[in-house]
């Protein structure tokens, strides 16, 4: 849309060059236009995937037509044309209307400077897409665990599926027509009219195709872990040559994957989603020639020097001449009572986006002060009546970035009870009550709830590394100078005479990166850089050990 005739003439023909074999290209000149426009696309059911919107038009602003026509298509991506002076424009957008991207005119060589641009938010658009319905169909309670770990499995994979519940979607009625009789839910009904009841997530991997079986024996770098460490060490090693194979338990993102929105990552300043991020990296990952095998869980790693040897549940043994340790951490358990009982059925730890259209016009309760759990409280916004963030500290000052605590500030159906802490969770087959205790006042308030995330703490993935890589007292890995006692002594198992490079751990070639690392800053930008940075000290110890 743009009232100047050459601008909107050039930009068509630019559009329908690159385009016009996949997409319709529509113009306007003006916003009267451009809305007769969309409610023709809307009655014949048709979806736009992008505005492209010149901000100075005479009858509305861009910012102002986008408002409304977001607020009709509001998975289309959004995209402003600025001039130079207008950059304040672009910033009032991002924050009002969630813009994707602005562009300066000229846009000359669209090649360089436009098709770039809109080449990657198209196809976020059509990852996120969802036509007419004949995919996966996952049938079963709106709040159990077993349904839960399918929706997160599909969710956490990017693997697209429509959920129906049993209690209120008649056309449930089909799926569980189609299964045995003594099926247990939730069932999962593909394509081809297979039925498989109450899944794990090893059978939906087969089902889906996923790979989880290494393609050699012997590799010059594994990766136990897929989360932004993991992912970015994938990209670097296979881009530089090395033989590598990445190895997750459950699904590529890692905690980091499952947010909703990040928005501090460079490059990025409308921010991304942890799903965008994952996908990215893993394309990205996979197509320099990374192997990426889940869910697939390794139980032990032992040393043969110079290989190491790893160990997958089913037994099988995978030989590498170097580790990099990118296992993540989890969220800490609620310690309260009724917490163990209602997990998955009320209480979830993370998943912020699988849940999300459960949660429409519900009340929920996000317990934590850190960036994950303010992300979360955004996101929830949107579908929930109502949040309230649940924070045992005085303010979320110390613990939350400032542009998190500026945007739950303006938004009204948010609330923060701080000096908060949640005492026991009540309820029959789903959560129902939590209780609160109020550290201010003492008192104990009981309030209902359906739905509650938390995001405090974390625990690292590292059990199984006991008695062969050393950790600290909460079982984060040491690496690098943490390794080395105030004597100057080596650990007892190093075998080498250097002392040990940044990021190795006790176990020579052995190395760690991001949030499973000792005092690692837990952000994900941090994480990425370690999982590159390992990559550089990994060809240090191939060429000098």
């Amino acid at each position: 849309m743009d009232d100047d005739p050459q601008v909107l003439r050039a930009v068509r023909r630019d559009l329908r060059s690159a385009y016009g074999d996949r997409y319709r290209v529509l113009g306007a000149s003006s916003a009267a236009d451009a809305f007769k426009i969309l409610d023709s696309l809307d009655e014949r059911g048709h979806d736009p995937a992008l505005f492209l919107v010149d901000q100075r038009m005479p009858d509305v602003t861009g910012v102002e037509f986008l408002l409304e026509a977001v607020s009709r298509f509001p998975d289309a991506r959004r995209v402003l044309l600025t001039a130079y002076a207008e950059t304040d424009a672009a910033i009032t957008a991002i924050n009002r209307v969630r813009l994707d991207y602005y562009l300066l005119k000229p846009w000359d060589p669209p090649h360089e400077r436009l098709f770039p641009v809109l080449d990657d938010l198209l196809s976020d658009w059509l990852a996120t897409y969802r036509p007419a319905y004949d995919g996966i169909i996952v049938a079963g309670h709106l709040v159990s665990p077993g349904t839960h770990a399918v929706r997160d499995f599909f969710t956490r994979n990017g693997q697209p599926f429509r959920f129906l519940n049993v209690e209120r979607d008649p056309e449930a009625l089909t799926v569980l027509a189609a299964a045995d009789p003594d099926a247990a839910l939730p069932l999962v009904r593909f394509p081809d009219g297979t039925v498989l009841s109450a899944p794990t997530d090893t059978q939906l991997a087969q089902r889906l195709g996923l790979a989880t079986t290494a393609s050699r024996p012997h590799y010059e770098c594994v990766i136990v872990g897929a989360g932004p460490a993991g992912l970015a060490a994938g990209v670097y090693s296979a881009s530089e040559g090395l033989s590598t194979l990445m190895l997750d338990s459950r699904a590529p993102g890692g905690q980091a994957g499952t947010s909703s929105l990040i928005e501090n990552y460079l490059g990025f300043p409308s921010g991304l989603s942890g799903g965008d991020l994952t996908r990215r990296a893993t394309i990205q990952a996979s197509r320099f020639g990374a192997e990426i095998l889940h869910p697939v869980e390794v139980v032990s790693l032992t040393r043969d020097d110079p290989a190491k040897i790893l160990t997958l549940a089913d037994g099988t043994e995978i030989s590498a001449e170097t580790v990099l340790l990118a296992t993540g951490v989890s969220y800490n358990r609620l310690q309260a009572p009724g917490a163990d009982r209602f997990e998955g059925a009320g209480l979830y730890y993370g998943a912020a986006t699988t849940e999300s259209s459960a949660c429409i016009s519900q009340h929920v309760f996000i317990v934590g002060g850190a960036n994950s759990a303010g992300q979360a409280a955004v996101h929830f916004a949107k579908y929930a009546a109502r949040v309230t963030i649940l924070v045992r500290a005085a303010s979320l000052d110390a613990s939350m970035s400032r542009y998190l605590i500026d945007e739950i500030a303006r938004t009204p159906n948010i609330e923060v009870k701080v000096r908060t802490t949640v005492v026991s969770l009540d309820g029959d087959e789903h959560l129902e009550r939590l209780t609160l205790h109020d550290a201010d006042t003492g008192a104990d308030n009981e309030v209902p709830a359906r739905f509650m995330f938390t995001f405090i703490g974390a625990r690292p993935h590292t059990d199984w590394l006991a008695g062969i890589v050393e950790r600290d007292e909460y079982g984060f890995v040491l690496t690098g100078s943490d390794l080395i006692s105030n004597g100057g002594e080596l650990p007892a198992e190093w075998s080498l005479e250097r002392a040990p490079y940044p990021l190795e751990t006790s176990v020579p070639g052995v190395f760690a990166a991001g949030d499973v690392r000792a005092h690692s800053v837990k952000r994900v930008a941090s994480g990425v850089g370690e999982g590159a940075m390992a990559v550089s000290l990994i060809h240090r110890y191939r060429s000098m050990g």
